[in-house]
């Protein structure tokens, strides 16, 4: 089993930093859409499902091909980490919100509060291994 992180590496530092770079790129596209919904009309809690079920397709693709390169994913676990992530989004998401009037600002807060665990989980659980090659 990979180590959880080695914070000393290099190399984690540089993932790390992939991550985020495409977690910018995930949150302007989910954040996006979200502000799109709830503009349209739609509940902020159903708008942010929808988001997190496109947002999740979005950002297996490139945390796959881009921060995690080179590792192996376990799919089954992916699923698994962001179903745990939507849970977690949607209770921090109610918590904010009661503190914070704007849907937008609401969401905003809750998806950086959320990235650093996150990015743990999938470093833990989804992508292990380094392919051979």
């Amino acid at each position: 089993m990979a180590a959880f992180a080695d914070w000393r590496s290099l190399s984690e530092w540089k993932r790390i930093s992939r991550y985020y770079q495409a977690g910018l790129a995930n949150t302007v596209f989910g954040f996006s859409l979200y502000a799109l919904l709830v503009w349209a009309g739609l509940n902020l809690f159903v708008a942010q499902i929808v988001t997190h079920i496109a947002g999740a397709t979005f950002n297996y693709w490139t945390l796959s091909r881009y921060a995690f390169v080179g590792h192996s994913a376990n799919k089954r676990n992916f699923v698994l980490s962001y179903g745990l992530n939507y849970l977690l989004n949607a209770g921090v998401l109610w918590v904010l919100h009661q503190a914070i009037a704007s849907p937008y600002w609401a969401g905003l807060a809750t998806i950086l509060l959320v990235s650093a665990l996150n990015y743990l989980v999938l470093r833990r659980f989804v992508f292990l291994r380094v392919t051979p090659g």
